[in-house]
């Protein structure tokens, strides 16, 4: 079974980087990327049937930062959010990165840039878990 994964990164090397990852991991990843959130809030609000399972996000992105996104994404409608779970990852190594998006119902964890394969393989669990 795959795992829809969406990638919302304004560097088009950290995009790369961690497609590399997901694609070697050992898990079936079905990538989707953007870089610009509000396009990715975009797809997600206009094609409820999107079967997103996972958001990989950036915080720091210019016009909307992750956080802009994270407060857009929990405002959708239950229908358009579906299942999807959001993981950060970001080079922010600031503690209050980190609780301020634990502070997010949606957000499953937090993980530093660069996503290697050991920490891409462990995503699949955080989409599974209960």
């Amino acid at each position: 079974m795959s795992c829809r994964v969406l990638m919302v990164d304004d560097n088009e090397n950290d995009l790369l980087f961690t497609r590399i990852a997901l694609q070697r991991c050992g898990v079936d990843y079905e990538v989707r990327t953007f870089e610009r959130a509000q396009e990715a809030l975009s797809l997600l609000a206009t094609d409820p049937a999107h079967g997103i399972d996972l958001i990989l996000l950036d915080i720091n992105m210019p016009v909307m930062n992750g956080f802009g996104f994270l407060r857009a994404f929990e405002a959708l409608p239950a229908r358009q959010r579906g299942h999807a779970v959001v993981v950060m990852l970001s080079s922010s190594s600031d503690p209050a990165d980190r609780a301020r998006a634990a502070g997010h119902a949606c957000v499953r964890g937090f993980m530093n840039k660069p996503l290697d394969k050991a920490a891409a393989a462990q995503l699949i669990h955080l989409v599974r878990a209960p």
